[in-house]
């Protein structure tokens, strides 16, 4: 029981600091925020095509499928959700 409160305080405590983290970002900041998020999952999306390319397991294969839709899944919803966000910048044409 000892080892799994480690693990869950430190779960709660970055969940805490994350939220205070982010509700302190002013809206100027989001786009470029989500830009490093892409970023940082396409990274995940490379080490879940490893981990399920190497297939040592049923269950590996299994779980490093699993990373690789949820990572991509992640990507397009960061990209849409910058390209909305971007889009609230352009200049609307007056006619």
């Amino acid at each position: 029981m000892a080892e799994l409160v480690i693990p869950i305080t430190v779960f709660v405590l970055a969940a805490f600091v994350g939220f205070e983290v982010i509700t302190k970002v002013p809206p100027q900041l989001h786009t470029p925020l989500m830009s490093g998020s892409n970023a940082i999952s396409g990274i995940t999306i490379i080490g879940a095509l490893v981990v399920a390319g190497r297939g040592d397991t049923t269950v590996a294969a299994v779980l490093g499928f699993l990373a690789v839709v949820f990572a991509t899944i992640n990507v397009v919803g960061g990209f849409l959700v910058t390209d909305r966000m971007l889009e609230m910048f352009h200049k609307k044409d007056r006619s």
